[in-house]
């Protein structure tokens, strides 16, 4: 199954420049360039990038095309975990996260997927989001992230129906 995704390098720049901007370094949880491309070398691994005005910036579009936000996911049979989403600051409080949200769960029910997941450190702020499209708290690891302090964090599991 092919996702809905600009060339890969393309992809992988756009992806960058959001991720500079979008996540405060204390929590150490933006992915470097390497780490983003290996992940988009799996057929199971779809990203979705999109504008300020929300639109999917789709392939062969113009290089100047500015990307606001992305998301990326793996999928399994039956199932999809959201790995990472973000919004550049500039962007936020305009819908651009449900936007990401509403295009992964609209793929995933075409790939015949019941649920996403995703798990997060217990403080992020973008529970709001997640809660207002619908995941549910499923489960919780103690102590599963390290922080840099050495003091640790719960992680928790969420899951939203297709």
């Amino acid at each position: 199954m092919s996702g809905p995704v600009v060339s890969r390098t393309d992809q992988v720049d756009r992806i960058m420049a959001v991720m500079e901007g979008a996540f405060d370094p204390t929590w150490g949880e933006a992915w470097n360039r390497r780490q983003v491309g290996d992940a988009l070398m799996f057929a199971n691994t779809h990203a979705f990038v999109i504008d300020p005005a929300g639109e999917l910036i789709e392939s062969g579009t113009s290089c100047n095309h500015i990307a606001a936000g992305f998301l990326l996911a793996r999928y399994a049979p039956g199932e999809v975990e959201l790995l990472l989403i973000a919004v550049a600051p500039q962007y936020r409080r305009a819908g651009l996260g449900e936007r990401l949200i509403e295009l992964l769960r609209e793929h995933a029910r075409g790939a015949g997927a019941e649920s996403i997941f995703l798990e997060m450190r217990e403080n992020n702020p973008a529970v709001q989001l997640y809660r207002k499209v619908g995941f549910d708290p499923i489960g919780r690891r103690k102590a599963y992230y390290l922080l840099s302090d050495g003091s640790r964090m719960d992680a928790i599991t969420y899951a939203l129906p297709i």
